[in-house]
């Protein structure tokens, strides 16, 4: 079933159709009352059927929940009251009767008015309902109904009837502090205004006034639809029961007229009947006088039972504030729980993508790192493709402190690797190379001394003749004497 937006409740008190073998009297007083809006049921044969009728609420005038119908919704929805449940405490799974008729009644006098009558009312008329209780579903209540229509019985008034309406719109009545009637007061439909004011209404928990001398009440407006009734001892009462001091008057003559013709007893009518004009109505205890005593005790019980009745409707309506104050808070929290567990998520989500960032942020660093270590010690050692397997496979998860240490290592095991090193020692044995190459050529020119030398001293020995002694200090021996090898200091 849809979901309405709000919903509110209206109550009022219930009376039924008592049947003659409960109380003759109390049936004639039933029909008097509210005979022109039961259900047409033939009780003869119906016997499970118990017909009662009661004014579902009072358009354009507020009710004790801060709530208020006008006349165009109320001519647009009281038919829609027909064929709907009537359960115990607004529990939809105990049903026990349903709406039958719809009609409109005189506020304060129940006097039944007609469709055309109420559609130009601006002042306040009631929504006037007829059903059937079906006793064979639940014959105990039906009972406790014929009981609480019975003001001699303690049980009186004890039964209510308690509608629920759902709706989606409002507008908000602004009425001076003790006026009911919405006639006498400031609509406002606009709805940056009906925001700035909600916070005044009842149903938001506000107590109702806005200022010393106005209070904010809440006007149901656009689509309502009766949800149904629930009979109930505790209601949160806004509608003021059928009867008034004027149609008990006249139920009080017919009773005595029709108790007289049936029991042939009309000379005692004037006893039995308190005379009309000394009835009176005690709206306060300064009413209560000597005078008002005398005149109908009645009229006291009435207003102890109204300000007792008082007292307990306020109790209610204090419950209900609580308990829509409670339902409030718990879906409250239950939304917060909600957005709780969302933003939770959301952490959770974001926490695992900082994670993972800081995790690729380390991973780039330590590459880097690395990087920059071996193209340092590629630059400072000459490294086979094995060193560097080995030397990466060490150092690829060293933090600063231990590759300093390593390093140090390094310069001792891979000393003979050391570029510089291999340099100096590559310069060194070019240097001896040089000088090996210049000892060799050397040694050459000398070797080629020689042998000039021997071929000198060969042609000497043909060109001079045996006999003859050759001088010292001839060409021969002045050049070999010359080019001796004793005469060269060769650098090794």
């Amino acid at each position: 079933m849809k979901e309405f937006k709000y919903k509110t409740s209206f109550s009022s008190e219930i009376k039924s159709i008592i049947s003659e073998d409960k109380d003759k009297y109390l049936a004639l007083a039933s029909m008097v009352n509210i005979g022109d809006f039961i259900p047409d049921v033939d009780l003869q044969e119906n016997v499970d059927l118990l017909p009662v009728a009661f004014n579902a609420f009072v358009a354009n005038r507020v009710n004790k929940n801060g709530d208020v119908i006008d006349t165009e919704t109320a001519v647009a929805i009281h038919e829609n009251f027909l064929n709907k449940p009537i359960n115990l405490e607004h529990n939809r799974d105990r049903v026990v009767g349903t709406i039958l008729a719809s009609g409109f009644s005189e506020f304060g006098t129940d006097i039944p008015l007609t469709l055309d009558q109420v559609k130009v009312m601006t002042g306040p008329f009631n929504v006037t309902l007829g059903g059937v209780i079906w006793k064979i579903v639940n014959d105990e209540l039906a009972g406790l109904i014929e009981d609480s229509s019975d003001p001699t019985n303690e049980n009186y008034l004890k039964i209510s009837a308690s509608w629920e309406l759902g709706f989606a719109d409002f507008n908000i009545v602004l009425l001076k502090n003790e006026e009911k009637n919405i006639e006498n007061g400031e609509i406002i439909a606009d709805g940056e205004k009906i925001e700035e004011l909600q916070q005044y209404l009842r149903a938001f928990g506000g107590k109702e006034s806005v200022d010393g001398d106005t209070k904010a009440y809440r006007q149901v407006v656009g689509k309502v639809v009766p949800l149904g009734i629930g009979l109930t001892e505790t209601p949160a009462a806004d509608v003021k029961g059928i009867s008034t001091r004027k149609t008990l008057e006249n139920t009080e003559n017919k009773l005595v007229k029709e108790s007289s013709s049936i029991n042939n007893i009309s000379q005692n009518n004037n006893e039995d009947v308190i005379p009309k004009e000394k009835i009176m109505k005690i709206e306060s205890i300064k009413d209560i006088t000597d005078e008002s005593l005398e005149v109908s005790a009645s009229a006291v019980a009435d207003f102890i039972e109204s300000e007792l009745k008082k007292a307990s409707e306020d109790y209610s309506e204090e419950k209900a504030a609580y308990e829509k104050q409670l339902d409030e808070a718990k879906v409250t929290a239950e939304t917060l729980t909600k957005e709780h567990e969302a933003l939770n998520e959301k952490f959770v989500s974001v926490e695992k993508s900082l994670a993972k960032l800081e995790q690729e942020k380390q991973e780039r660093e330590t590459q880097q790192r690395f990087n920059e270590r071996m193209s340092a010690l590629d630059e400072e050692y000459a490294l086979t493709d094995e060193d560097r397997e080995v030397i990466a496979s060490d150092i690829k998860d060293m933090d600063n402190k231990d590759f300093e240490t390593y390093s140090k290592k390094l310069s001792v095991l891979l000393s003979e690797k050391n570029k510089e090193v291999i340099a100096k020692k590559e310069a060194e044995k070019q240097e001896q190379e040089v000088k090996a190459s210049e000892v060799v050529e050397e040694k050459e020119d000398a070797k080629s001394i020689e042998n000039v030398v021997e071929e000198a001293q060969q042609e000497d020995a043909e060109e001079i003749p045996n006999s003859t002694t050759a001088e010292e200090g001839t060409l021969s021996e002045k050049y070999k004497k010359a080019f001796s090898i004793d005469q060269f200091d060769i650098d090794r």
